[in-house]
């Protein structure tokens, strides 16, 4: 008997977790088979536009469905006003456009709601239209129809690097010694682009003397590349940067930690071996005219 009893128990053990697996459906299964239905469901939509098929573009679409288009004024609300668009389209356009929908995130929020994002671009012979693509499908017995689909203007991200290659010679390492101290600067783009980056070093026989940042960018307003340089000290320097025949020339202001105003001109000067020449003349500090700084070789690592 006590057999028997510990036989029934270990039978009960096994079998009962096997028939819960069996009988439900985890919930990462289910929203991988919407996903890839949802998915289906976008690439039969591209088949159909590309063939015309207004019908089946039509089927796609749920009744309620509101559709705002890029820059068309009030949105097409329903089904019917979606298809009477789409007919108006197909039958008055000679050479109609091939659809590409890139797909970048695909979210199902419920068990019949979910939102897509992405790019669509419409392409026809004589050119290219790219948009935002947002859409809500709704889930309708077994088939995913879109709900709301809305178009948005792609904004182009602004970059100014194409003001400041002229000064891409500047990217790099460098490296300069004067009497006992050693002068080091590190130039590079900043992640976007816009501006850039850099920083020096100076050490001597005691160490770093100072350091310091400087940041060369576009400034819209004067249409000239300008500079900001901050120093350890707490001093900060601005200058306008103007080319002229084979080198750069700098006017720059700056102003030390204890208030004091100056101003010098520097002049850099690329080489054809890589490196640059560098000086500063036209010193004034506190209204009063310092010796000007002979050209020194600053060496390319």
């Amino acid at each position: 008997m006590y057999r028997i009893v510990i036989r029934t128990l270990i039978l009960i053990a096994v079998t009962i977790p096997i028939g819960i697996a069996f009988a439900q459906e985890s919930p990462t299964s289910a929203v991988d088979e919407n996903t890839k239905q949802i998915e289906a469901a976008i690439r039969s939509y591209v088949t159909a536009w590309d063939a015309g098929d207004v019908a089946k573009l039509a089927a796609q679409w749920s009744a309620d469905a509101v559709f705002t288009q890029q820059n068309n004024g009030q949105p097409l609300v329903g089904r019917e006003a979606i298809t009477r668009s789409l007919q108006d389209y197909f039958s008055e356009d000679a050479n109609p456009s091939k659809l590409v929908i890139a797909l970048q995130s695909l979210d199902v929020i419920s068990p019949n709601v979910a939102l897509a994002r992405g790019i669509q671009t419409f392409t026809r012979s004589d050119k290219t239209e790219d948009s935002n693509y947002t859409a809500v499908f709704v889930k309708t017995g077994n088939q995913w129809l879109l709900d709301r689909v809305t178009e948005e203007e792609i904004i182009p991200v602004i970059s100014n690097r194409q003001k400041l290659e002229p000064l891409e010679w500047l990217i790099g390492n460098w490296v300069d010694v004067i009497g006992d101290s050693t002068i080091e600067f590190k130039c590079q783009w900043t992640s976007n682009e816009n501006y850039i980056s850099r920083t020096y070093k100076v050490t001597g026989i005691d160490g770093v003397e100072s350091s310091g940042l400087q940041i060369i960018g576009w400034d819209p307003i004067k249409k000239q590349i300008r500079s900001w340089l901050f120093d350890s000290d707490g001093s900060y320097v601005s200058g306008l940067w103007t080319e002229s025949d084979d080198r750069w020339v700098v006017q720059s202001l700056a102003t030390l930690v204890d208030g004091t105003e100056g101003s010098y001109t520097s002049i850099f000067r690329p080489l054809e071996d890589g490196n640059f020449g560098w000086q500063k003349m036209n010193r004034v500090l506190d209204g009063e005219l310092l010796p000007s700084i002979d050209e020194v070789i600053i060496q390319r690592q």
